[in-house]
């Protein structure tokens, strides 16, 4: 599959399901946001009279316009062929608490003539070695089925025929049907006959994708009671109440003054977001996606649907913005107890329900970012009891820091070989200027944990532990001055190999607090990165000479990094040409990307990085304090 850009995400706690703007389904996760991803191809089209297959998210007559249904996760794809001037109307939503997805289809005639239309649908399923997919029709039921899950395909109206095996090589000719009921095939089609529509007639179906979780209902004949208990309810009434949810679930979180804000694709982002966060977060663990997938094949990257700790640190703090307070709890007090190692660490990411995921290093600021993220947490929260439960985490976390820097302070400096860590960035192996003061945060972060638990206990120990933190941090800060200032580029350097400008030396100042952002050495700094790696239209690379994905296109993510450095000395103006920059650079449903082409301001890479909308979330509170 090489359809990178996910135009559109819909879905509930257990399902994640993603389109493209012209409403093609492109991914289908279940039972959790990141695992596991059910199909490989879907094909939707119509057959008018005696024609071959119309697709209708691929055809050069259709027409498209599509939209979320108001403050919702329902999708309406609208699709207008102009050659037999049929016009569909496409929904798709996932009922809460359900594990189905609903794709309802209105057909219109727009013509002057008579037509007679059929619905096709086509699907082929990953299958694999050792769970292998095959193709089965009973009762008007097409199923998927494989040692794990069962996918279900069905509507209330009877099949008009289908199609076991061999069904990619007739989908196209809209000519579907054989002798096979069951077979050893990960692809199948189905159709129904929508009947003769009259000028001006207009004629729906609706089609449910179930999942069965073969452990729960081990034989089809078991299977059959969930699929009859589906096609009883109301799906008017279905629609209603998903409806009625997402708004009030909208409602709810506009934690941030909704009436400040007059721009409308600012309010589109605002709202967009809240609505991707549920769809990301995992509600048992509190593990967090950074994404829907991209890149299954790993042809440009090494995936994206994972949860890496350290960008949840960063969201956790945009959700408790927007009032998932509980979510962003649930990530310290659930996800990071269960995934951190006996030695203290975290390593690079996982997936969403605490297995560890596909890694390829080490890096030391998914720990440290931790820390600094719970306390951030509390810090809105004001919760003893919270940091009560996760200070044993924190302490073994910040043990295993002290660790990693001994060498440091027992004054090796010149000598002591750091042990192998990434960059922010996961590119480049050795010591990086935000790696060092990713733990100064961290160790700032665990005083202050200290302080409080200290006045309610008043325990000497915790003033020795603070003491001992104070004087690590002031040695980082030392280091720093002394290793990572280049006197040639009269500035701050992201390490001691390359000396390049690079967006996370920044850290240095937001959010880790090293240095003040007014200092001498750090303006001059700041300068250099304007030099280097701001675009000529506003945005802001990661560092000087990147090649990720052509490396000249502006990231989101470092772009509102300098708004927040801005309104920290005082520029709001600057702050808001960074802003506008990336809410300009939004897509037609308020989703950010992970990278944008700097002329177009057109997505192109990644499109709902969560990061991206949790740095729009801390930027936009600040912004509207700042009035």
């Amino acid at each position: 599959m090489e359809k990178y850009l996910n135009d559109a995400i819909i879905g509930n706690e257990t399902m994640t399901i993603s389109f493209n703007k012209q409403g093609e389904l492109l991914r289908f996760f279940y039972p959790t946001t990141d695992y596991r991803q059910f199909f490989e191809k879907v094909i939707e089209g119509v057959k008018v009279n005696e024609s071959a297959l119309v697709p209708l998210h691929d055809d050069i007559n259709n027409k498209y316009h599509q939209e979320y249904i108001g403050n919702t996760n329902l999708l309406k794809t609208e699709i207008f062929n102009q050659y037999f001037k049929l016009k569909i109307e496409q929904i798709d939503y996932v009922p809460i608490h359900e594990n189905f997805m609903v794709k309802k289809y209105k057909f219109i005639n727009e013509s002057d003539m008579e037509e007679k239309v059929d619905f096709l649908f086509y699907v082929k399923s990953f299958s694999d070695f050792d769970n292998d997919t095959c193709g089965f029709v009973k009762n008007h039921t097409l199923m998927h089925y494989n040692h794990d899950y069962t996918t279900c395909f069905f509507s209330k109206q009877e099949l008009k025929s289908y199609q076991i095996n061999g069904a990619e090589g007739s989908i196209y000719s809209a000519s579907i049907g054989g002798k096979d009921y069951i077979g050893m095939s990960k692809d199948s089609s189905i159709c129904y006959e929508i009947g003769n529509l009259k000028p001006g007639e207009e004629k729906e179906i609706t089609l449910y994708l179930y999942v069965n979780d073969n452990q729960k209902h081990l034989g089809t004949n078991q299977i059959e009671e969930p699929i009859e208990r589906i096609k009883a309810l109301d799906e008017q009434e279905l629609y209603e109440q998903t409806k009625a949810y997402w708004e009030t679930y909208t409602q709810k979180h506009l934690k941030i003054n909704f009436e400040k804000i007059q721009n409308e694709k600012v309010r589109q982002i605002y709202i967009r977001t809240i609505l991707l966060y549920p769809l990301l977060t995992n509600p048992k663990t509190g593990g967090i996606s950074a994404s829907i997938e991209v890149d299954e094949a790993k042809t440009n990257c090494g995936r994206y649907s994972y949860c890496w700790p350290r960008d949840a640190a960063f969201i956790t703090k945009a959700m408790d913005l927007i009032g998932m307070n509980e979510e962003a709890k649930r990530f310290y007090q659930i996800f990071c107890k269960q995934t951190q190692n006996k030695e203290g660490n975290w390593e690079q990411r996982f997936y969403t329900d605490g297995r560890l995921a596909p890694s390829w290093g080490y890096q030391i600021d998914e720990t440290a970012s931790v820390v600094y993220g719970a306390y951030e947490h509390y810090k809105i929260e004001q919760e003893i009891e919270f940091l009560r439960d996760i200070e044993e985490m924190c302490q073994r976390a910040i043990q295993f820091l002290e660790n990693w820097i001994e060498g440091m302070l027992k004054g090796n400096v010149e000598n002591y070989k750091f042990p192998k860590s990434y960059d922010l960035w996961e590119e480049k192996e050795g010591i990086s200027i935000y790696s060092l003061a990713s733990i100064y945060g961290a160790f700032e972060a665990m005083i202050g944990i200290e302080q409080v638990l200290a006045k309610q206990e008043e325990q000497a120990k915790r003033q020795e532990q603070i003491d001992r933190l104070q004087q690590q941090k002031a040695w980082l800060k030392q280091y720093i001055e002394t290793h990572f200032y280049h006197e040639g580029r009269n500035a701050f350097v992201r390490n001691t190999e390359d000396n390049k400008m690079d967006m996370s030396i920044l850290g240095i100042v937001v959010p880790f607090q090293v240095f003040g952002s007014k200092e001498e050495r750090i303006e001059n700094t700041i300068k250099q990165i304007n030099q280097t790696i701001r675009m000529p239209h506003g945005g802001y690379l990661r560092y000087e000479q990147d090649s990720y994905r052509g490396g000249q296109n502006p990231w989101p993510i470092t772009t509102l990094w300098m708004a927040l450095y801005y309104l920290q000395i005082g520029e709001k103006e600057k702050a808001e040409e960074c802003f506008y920059y990336v809410v300009n650079s939004a897509s037609e449903h308020g989703f950010l990307a992970e990278q944008v082409d700097d002329v177009t301001k057109e997505p192109v890479w990644v499109i709902g990085l969560n990061w991206s909308h949790a740095m729009f979330i801390e930027v936009l509170s600040q912004l509207l304090e700042a009035e």
